[in-house]
Protein backbone atom coordinates (compact mmCIF):
# COMPACT_ATOMS: atom_id res chain seq x y z
CA UNK A 1 0.00 0.00 0.00
CA UNK A 2 1.51 3.70 -0.94
CA UNK A 3 1.24 5.73 1.93
CA UNK A 4 1.17 9.70 1.69
CA UNK A 5 5.40 11.31 2.00
CA UNK A 6 5.71 11.99 5.74
CA UNK A 7 7.57 14.56 7.29
CA UNK A 8 8.87 13.18 10.33
CA UNK A 9 9.76 8.89 10.96
CA UNK A 10 9.54 7.67 14.39
CA UNK A 11 11.04 4.05 15.12
CA UNK A 12 10.61 1.95 17.59
CA UNK A 13 14.17 0.43 18.99
CA UNK A 14 13.94 -3.25 19.83
CA UNK A 15 12.15 -5.43 17.40
CA UNK A 16 12.16 -3.18 14.69
CA UNK A 17 15.72 -1.52 14.45
CA UNK A 18 17.61 -4.02 17.14
CA UNK A 19 17.34 -7.73 18.18
CA UNK A 20 17.65 -7.46 22.13
CA UNK A 21 16.31 -10.63 22.71
CA UNK A 22 19.94 -12.67 23.55
CA UNK A 23 21.06 -9.97 25.93
CA UNK A 24 17.84 -9.92 27.91
CA UNK A 25 17.36 -13.59 27.11
CA UNK A 26 20.99 -13.62 28.82
CA UNK A 27 19.95 -11.81 31.34
CA UNK A 28 16.21 -13.35 32.34
CA UNK A 29 18.61 -16.90 32.84
CA UNK A 30 21.25 -15.51 35.29
CA UNK A 31 18.42 -14.15 37.17
CA UNK A 32 16.67 -17.49 37.75
CA UNK A 33 19.92 -18.92 38.37
CA UNK A 34 20.65 -16.31 40.85
CA UNK A 35 17.19 -17.04 42.52
CA UNK A 36 17.84 -20.95 42.16
CA UNK A 37 15.05 -21.12 39.47
CA UNK A 38 15.17 -23.22 36.31
CA UNK A 39 16.35 -20.98 32.90
CA UNK A 40 13.99 -20.50 30.45
CA UNK A 41 16.41 -20.01 26.98
CA UNK A 42 16.18 -17.62 24.21
CA UNK A 43 13.51 -19.09 22.66
CA UNK A 44 10.87 -18.76 25.25
CA UNK A 45 12.54 -15.17 26.15
CA UNK A 46 11.72 -13.76 22.24
CA UNK A 47 7.78 -14.62 23.33
CA UNK A 48 7.81 -12.65 25.92
CA UNK A 49 9.67 -9.01 25.24
CA UNK A 50 7.82 -6.32 24.17
CA UNK A 51 6.19 -4.77 26.62
CA UNK A 52 9.12 -3.69 29.34
CA UNK A 53 11.29 -4.95 31.41
CA UNK A 54 9.39 -5.43 34.93
CA UNK A 55 6.82 -7.35 32.37
CA UNK A 56 9.29 -9.24 31.26
CA UNK A 57 10.34 -10.19 34.50
CA UNK A 58 6.95 -11.21 35.98
CA UNK A 59 6.56 -13.35 32.50
CA UNK A 60 9.67 -15.20 33.63
CA UNK A 61 8.93 -15.97 36.92
CA UNK A 62 5.42 -17.01 36.70
CA UNK A 63 5.94 -18.85 32.89
CA UNK A 64 2.72 -16.65 31.92
CA UNK A 65 1.91 -13.78 29.61
CA UNK A 66 0.21 -12.20 32.49
CA UNK A 67 0.58 -13.44 35.57
CA UNK A 68 0.96 -11.80 38.82
CA UNK A 69 4.16 -13.21 40.55
CA UNK A 70 4.39 -13.22 44.44
CA UNK A 71 5.28 -9.72 45.49
CA UNK A 72 8.36 -10.37 47.67
CA UNK A 73 10.00 -12.98 45.10
CA UNK A 74 9.16 -9.93 42.51
CA UNK A 75 11.14 -7.47 44.73
CA UNK A 76 13.93 -9.28 44.76
CA UNK A 77 14.12 -10.46 41.16
CA UNK A 78 13.52 -6.40 39.36
CA UNK A 79 16.67 -5.28 41.20
CA UNK A 80 18.85 -8.81 39.98
CA UNK A 81 17.67 -8.07 36.55
CA UNK A 82 18.23 -4.32 36.11
CA UNK A 83 21.71 -4.70 37.27
CA UNK A 84 22.17 -7.72 35.20
CA UNK A 85 20.69 -5.77 32.31
CA UNK A 86 22.62 -2.54 32.75
CA UNK A 87 25.84 -4.21 32.37
CA UNK A 88 24.69 -5.98 29.48
CA UNK A 89 22.59 -4.02 27.39
CA UNK A 90 24.56 -4.27 23.94
CA UNK A 91 27.06 -7.29 24.41
CA UNK A 92 25.09 -10.00 22.38
CA UNK A 93 22.45 -7.67 20.88
CA UNK A 94 22.81 -6.45 16.80
CA UNK A 95 20.90 -4.77 14.39
CA UNK A 96 18.43 -6.34 12.07
CA UNK A 97 18.97 -6.87 8.44
CA UNK A 98 18.22 -3.58 6.71
CA UNK A 99 18.60 -1.44 9.72
CA UNK A 100 21.56 0.87 8.57
CA UNK A 101 21.04 1.21 5.36
CA UNK A 102 17.25 2.16 5.91
CA UNK A 103 18.33 4.66 8.43
CA UNK A 104 21.36 6.26 6.23
CA UNK A 105 18.70 6.66 3.19
CA UNK A 106 16.14 7.91 5.17
CA UNK A 107 18.14 10.72 6.73
CA UNK A 108 19.90 11.37 3.30
CA UNK A 109 16.31 11.61 1.91
CA UNK A 110 15.92 14.75 4.77
CA UNK A 111 13.48 12.90 6.78
CA UNK A 112 13.26 14.07 10.53
CA UNK A 113 14.13 10.69 12.38
CA UNK A 114 13.03 9.97 15.85
CA UNK A 115 13.09 6.76 18.06
CA UNK A 116 10.26 5.94 20.47
CA UNK A 117 10.20 2.66 22.21
CA UNK A 118 8.83 1.73 25.41
CA UNK A 119 12.65 0.76 26.92
CA UNK A 120 13.88 2.98 30.32
CA UNK A 121 16.18 5.60 28.84
CA UNK A 122 18.88 4.50 31.30
CA UNK A 123 19.10 1.19 28.87
CA UNK A 124 18.07 2.81 25.17
CA UNK A 125 20.65 5.81 25.19
CA UNK A 126 23.12 3.33 25.85
CA UNK A 127 22.13 0.64 22.97
CA UNK A 128 21.92 3.49 20.93
CA UNK A 129 25.21 4.51 21.36
CA UNK A 130 26.62 1.26 21.65
CA UNK A 131 25.40 0.24 18.56
CA UNK A 132 26.17 3.71 16.24
CA UNK A 133 22.60 4.81 15.78
CA UNK A 134 22.23 7.87 18.24
CA UNK A 135 23.27 10.23 15.14
CA UNK A 136 20.46 9.16 13.15
CA UNK A 137 17.74 10.82 15.38
CA UNK A 138 17.03 14.07 16.18
CA UNK A 139 14.71 13.31 19.40
CA UNK A 140 14.61 9.99 21.67
CA UNK A 141 11.30 9.31 23.60
CA UNK A 142 11.67 6.67 26.15
CA UNK A 143 9.50 4.68 28.12
CA UNK A 144 9.76 7.14 30.90
CA UNK A 145 10.01 9.92 29.38
CA UNK A 146 6.32 10.88 29.79
CA UNK A 147 3.78 9.33 32.51
CA UNK A 148 2.58 7.47 29.90
CA UNK A 149 4.37 4.75 27.29
CA UNK A 150 3.01 2.89 23.91
CA UNK A 151 0.44 1.83 23.26
CA UNK A 152 -0.68 5.12 24.79
CA UNK A 153 -0.36 7.62 22.01
CA UNK A 154 1.46 10.11 24.25
CA UNK A 155 5.39 9.45 23.14
CA UNK A 156 3.98 9.90 19.60
CA UNK A 157 1.94 13.04 19.87
CA UNK A 158 5.06 14.58 22.01
CA UNK A 159 7.64 13.95 19.09
CA UNK A 160 4.99 15.48 17.25
CA UNK A 161 4.98 18.58 18.74
CA UNK A 162 8.09 18.35 19.26
CA UNK A 163 8.72 19.77 16.15
CA UNK A 164 5.41 21.23 15.49
CA UNK A 165 4.54 18.61 12.86
CA UNK A 166 0.48 17.56 12.73
CA UNK A 167 0.30 13.88 13.26
CA UNK A 168 -1.34 13.67 9.46
CA UNK A 169 2.11 14.11 8.83
CA UNK A 170 4.24 11.50 10.63
CA UNK A 171 4.68 8.07 10.38
CA UNK A 172 5.35 5.00 12.76
CA UNK A 173 7.53 2.14 11.99
CA UNK A 174 7.28 -0.69 14.11
CA UNK A 175 7.30 -4.63 15.13
CA UNK A 176 3.76 -4.93 17.03
CA UNK A 177 0.16 -4.09 18.41
CA UNK A 178 1.56 -1.89 20.40
CA UNK A 179 3.28 0.57 17.98
CA UNK A 180 -0.36 0.57 15.45
CA UNK A 181 -2.60 0.95 18.74
CA UNK A 182 -0.15 3.77 19.05
CA UNK A 183 -0.21 5.10 15.86
CA UNK A 184 -3.76 4.54 15.68
CA UNK A 185 -4.56 6.53 18.95
CA UNK A 186 -2.22 9.20 17.73
CA UNK A 187 -3.84 9.71 14.02
CA UNK A 188 0.07 8.63 12.51
CA UNK A 189 -0.10 6.13 10.04
CA UNK A 190 1.52 3.20 10.42
CA UNK A 191 3.99 0.91 8.77
CA UNK A 192 5.47 -2.73 10.20
CA UNK A 193 7.87 -5.19 9.96
CA UNK A 194 7.25 -9.02 10.23
CA UNK A 195 10.36 -9.71 12.42
CA UNK A 196 9.71 -8.22 15.16
CA UNK A 197 8.75 -8.98 18.98
CA UNK A 198 4.67 -9.63 18.37
CA UNK A 199 3.88 -12.26 20.89
CA UNK A 200 4.60 -15.22 17.81
CA UNK A 201 1.37 -13.23 16.10
CA UNK A 202 1.67 -12.28 12.83
CA UNK A 203 1.87 -8.45 12.42
CA UNK A 204 -0.41 -8.07 9.35
CA UNK A 205 -3.25 -9.04 11.97
CA UNK A 206 -3.42 -5.67 13.59
CA UNK A 207 -4.11 -4.59 10.11
CA UNK A 208 -0.64 -1.79 9.05
CA UNK A 209 -0.81 0.52 6.48
CA UNK A 210 1.65 -1.14 5.19
CA UNK A 211 4.24 -4.39 6.28
CA UNK A 212 7.92 -4.42 4.40
CA UNK A 213 10.21 -6.51 4.94
CA UNK A 214 13.26 -4.22 6.13
CA UNK A 215 13.58 -0.61 6.31
CA UNK A 216 15.09 -0.33 2.72
CA UNK A 217 11.52 -0.57 1.40
CA UNK A 218 10.36 2.24 3.74
CA UNK A 219 11.01 4.74 0.78
CA UNK A 220 9.26 3.25 -2.24
CA UNK A 221 5.96 2.96 -0.75
CA UNK A 222 5.42 7.29 -0.26
CA UNK A 223 4.05 9.64 -2.73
Amino acid sequence: MALAKPQMILLDLDGTLVDSVPDLAYCVDEMMARLGLAPHGEARVRTWVGNGVERLVKRALTGEMEAEPEGAAYDRALPIFLDLYAANTSQRSALFPGVREGLEGLQQGGYTLACVTNKAERFTLPLLADLDLSRYFELVVSGDTLPTKKPDPAPLLHAANRFGLPPTSCLMVGDSVNDVKAARAAGFAVACVPYGYNHGRDIREAVPDAVIETLTELPALFT
